[in-house]
């Protein structure tokens, strides 16, 4: 009897060390996979780090949202999906404070003007301006808080294209080194209405290629900023929370907008129609450039981003329209304008 026990015993044991092994075989096969991934990525993007301390602490983070992307995607209830992108080794707050930009305004701004497409009507059921040649190629803000000039100037290039009939890539470059009053340039950020207010008073703005963008806040170079290629008159801020106005204002030209970028969805966001969470804490500006209904019947925006290409659709968006909130989802419709020539 004691022989019989023991042998229990003894087949117990092995059966819990065999269990322990194959655990600590499993644990270590899944982190060799997230290593095997962390090393493709970073080969991928060009991803260089200080040391190796620098390289375990974006391993653990790059490891964290990876687990949060496929957890997502693997669920399949979502109208869209995320993907490991170059921003994968941010937190969402790193993330934030590098690619964003939108700064609350607390002046008064100058030559706006009152909404006028309040009565169009005649609205059509879709409309992508890019196929209407007013949008040029996606832009990448990097690392400069600067995405309010970037949300302006393609609502110019958009508005003197449809007025001229030439599309040309304007400077970015001389907002964030030319507009100072009001705004922090890559370092906090700035306000669209001032970058369209000084647009304006320059009587201008230069082109892409003659005061090409840095990404990095400078000096103003009034020489360069002396050479207009585009000018415009005045700006209109829509009404406040009101998808309507801004329906009939993308119907007619490209729009900048301001959205809650907050939220690990966006800063992973791949395709599809986003319905994600998000708030209405205002914190990126971009360019409306559109509108449509999915092949799912789901209502969206069709927004141009300063991510550059690999965000995204090709560094656009789509986001749902008539969310159910007079905000708009992420507070879309809360803070919109445009230019007028």
């Amino acid at each position: 009897m004691t022989s019989t026990l023991g042998k229990k015993m003894i087949t117990i044991m092995l059966l819990i060390i065999g269990t322990w092994t194959c655990q600590a075989m499993s644990h270590t096969s899944l982190e060799d996979s997230f290593a095997m991934r962390h090393e493709q990525w970073m080969a991928q993007h060009g991803r260089n780090y200080v040391d190796d301390v620098d390289k375990i602490s974006r391993f653990q983070i790059f490891k964290d949202n990876v687990k949060y992307i496929d957890k997502v995607n693997n669920e399949g209830n979502r109208t869209y999906k995320l993907s490991v992108n170059e921003f994968a080794d941010l937190t969402n707050e790193e993330f934030i404070a590098t690619r964003t930009g939108y700064k609350i305004s607390d002046q008064p701004t100058s030559r706006k003007t009152t909404f006028r497409y309040g009565n169009l009507t005649e609205i059509p059921t879709t409309i992508d301006w890019r196929e209407r040649g007013a949008v040029t190629p996606i832009k990448n803000q990097g690392t400069c808080g600067s995405c309010w000039a970037f949300s302006a100037v393609a609502a110019v290039e958009g508005i003197y294209q449809i007025k001229t009939g030439n599309l040309i890539s304007l400077s970015e470059q001389q907002i964030v080194d030319c507009v100072v009053e009001g705004n922090s340039g890559c370092n906090g950020g700035g306000v669209v209405s001032y970058a369209f207010t000084y647009i304006i008073q320059n009587q201008g703005l230069a082109t892409e290629e003659s005061y090409p963008y840095e990404a990095m806040d400078g000096t103003c170079d009034k020489e360069k900023a002396s050479i207009n290629a585009a000018r415009i008159s005045e700006f209109v801020i829509l009404p406040t929370n009101n998808e309507l106005a801004l329906l009939q204002a993308v119907a007619t030209q490209p729009v900048s907008v301001s959205l809650d970028a907050t939220g690990h969805d966006l800063q992973f966001y791949a395709s599809g129609v986003f319905t994600g969470q998000c708030g209405t804490n205002l914190s990126h500006d971009v360019a409306a450039i559109g509108y449509g209904t999915s092949e799912f019947g789901t209502k969206y925006w069709l927004i141009k981003n300063s991510w550059g290409t690999n965000w995204g659709e090709n560094g656009y968006m789509r986001i749902q329209r008539d969310s159910g909130t007079p905000e708009g989802l992420c507070g879309i419709a809360m803070q919109a304008s445009y230019p007028v020539i």
